[in-house]
């Protein structure tokens, strides 16, 4: 299944039913008068949140959206079947945008999650509401209320608990692979990952968490260059970020100043959030290029550096742990508040 996080769509409410004309004529009914019924309400424009959807792809196909319209009243008062409401299914973390991409009208950020996004028309009143005293044959009847209608943007930013960033070929994908039972693409080019990737890392039978690997920043990102910073959303709801390193690069200093500078630019406040920062393909350096590299990042940033080898599997466990500690914290937070 392609993955695709953005798309735009029309929708429309449905038209109210029109209210009708009728006047009641029966044998041996001496005084008969108006008893057209009013019109059905319009379908509404729901959406919900579900959990077994990961993409927009379906919305790349179908992209309008109408509800239906309500019944028409009929004869002997009777009003309209109001039409049923479209229900449009979304994945957890869809946001509806505004056709200008920038104002948010809602955030289905939670599983199950069902918003009446635009209403149906209200019915048209038949010809008995219009009876008076001094008006006892009315011939007036209203038509139905239109519908609401409107473009909108999805925008779909996964849920996750710890976000992995870094340079490309810093090794995400081949750490994600050997956590968790994601299959991403590995190779020995940049830009292997194309497209958020999700995998749940368990770490024992009561402790999980999901850990999100987005494409590759590089200096430059968030004004368009290579993929730009398109996918950075995918990381905004996690709890933490996870800066990986490509020690056996050389530039230590300089790979984590340049993805810390495009975090910055994003806003997004991805820059305050918790910052681990992993060195990583120990077995690809010398101990003493581990030991100065690690020493030289750890004076740039000021935190404490960790090291792995996403191969070989040392040093992955403590970082796990590291991660899975401060989800808890977060997540102890968000009950709390």
């Amino acid at each position: 299944m392609k993955f695709l996080d953005q798309a735009k769509i029309f929708l429309k409410s449905g038209d109210g039913g029109d209210g009708v004309i009728a006047f009641r004529r029966e044998k041996y009914i001496e005084y008969g008068g108006p008893d057209g019924g009013d019109g059905g309400k319009g379908g509404d424009i729901v959406f919900e949140s579900v959990e077994n959807l990961n993409t927009l792809i379906d919305f790349r196909y179908t992209q309008h959206f109408k509800a239906r319209k309500g019944n028409n009243g009929a004869g002997s008062d009777r009003t309209g079947a109001g039409a049923a409401e479209l229900v449009i299914k979304v994945p957890i973390g869809t946001q509806i945008i505004d056709d200008d991409r920038e104002t948010l009208l809602a955030d289905l950020d939670k599983p199950g999650m069902r918003i009446v996004f635009l209403k149906g028309g209200d019915g048209g009143f038949g010809n008995a509401r219009f009876k008076t005293s001094t008006n006892r044959a009315p011939r007036r009847a209203d038509k139905g209320w239109p519908g609401e209608e409107r473009w909108v943007w999805l925008r779909l930013k996964l849920i996750a608990d710890a976000g992995l960033v870094g340079l490309p070929n810093a090794g995400k994908s081949t750490f994600l692979k050997a956590v968790s039972g994601a299959n991403p693409k590995i190779a020995d080019y940049p830009f292997t990952t194309l497209h958020p990737q999700l995998g749940v890392v368990r770490l024992n039978m009561s402790e999980e968490f999901v850990l999100a690997d987005i494409p590759g920043l590089i200096e430059g990102a968030h004004e368009g260059t290579g993929l730009g910073d398109r996918f950075l959303g995918h990381v905004e709801r996690c709890a933490v970020l996870l800066h990986l390193i490509d020690g056996a690069a050389g530039s230590v200093v300089d790979a984590w100043r340049t993805i810390r500078a495009e975090l910055e630019a994003y806003e997004g406040g991805l820059a305050e959030k918790p910052e681990i920062i992993v060195l990583n393909k120990t077995d690809a350096m010398t101990p003493r290029e581990l030991s100065s590299r690690k020493a030289a990042l750890a004076k740039a940033s000021g935190a404490k550096i960790m090291t792995i080898s996403a191969v070989t599997g040392e040093g992955v466990k403590e970082v796990l742990r590291t991660l899975q500690d401060i989800i808890n914290t977060a997540k102890a937070e968000r009950a709390g508040a």
